[in-house]
């Protein structure tokens, strides 16, 4: 129902900043929460944030403050500005769709490597 594709992960330092995009289609409509999670190797998948469809958002402990969730409605894109990074936010990054009337659907993930 709704196709979600990530970009923007990569190799970067210990206090960098990255901004990952998700773009959807199809039926964008259908959409009521999105979210960001993250999957770090050997560890659960993993909430980091999401936006609901009025604007509030939701942070994970771990990023508050550091990793800010936005969107773009004009481009079917939602965002995640991940600043100050650390090696433990090294994880694939996936967007999810939660739709209105149930079901969701994923992303492919795309992975950051925060490393020196």
């Amino acid at each position: 129902q709704v196709q979600l594709v990530e970009s923007g992960g990569g190799l970067l330092q210990p206090g960098g900043s990255l901004r990952l995009s998700c773009v959807a289609s199809g039926v964008i409509g259908s959409i009521h929460i999105m979210n960001w999670y993250r999957q770090a190797p050997g560890k659960e998948r993993e909430l980091v944030a999401r936006i609901f469809s009025a604007g509030t958002t939701n942070y994970a402990d771990s990023v508050k403050g550091r990793f800010t969730i936005s969107r773009d409605n004009a481009k079917n894109t939602l965002y995640l500005q991940m600043n100050s990074l650390k090696p433990e936010d090294t994880a694939v990054y996936y967007c999810k769709a939660d739709l209105r009337y149930g079901g969701y659907n994923w992303g492919k993930g795309t992975l950051v490597t925060v490393s020196s």
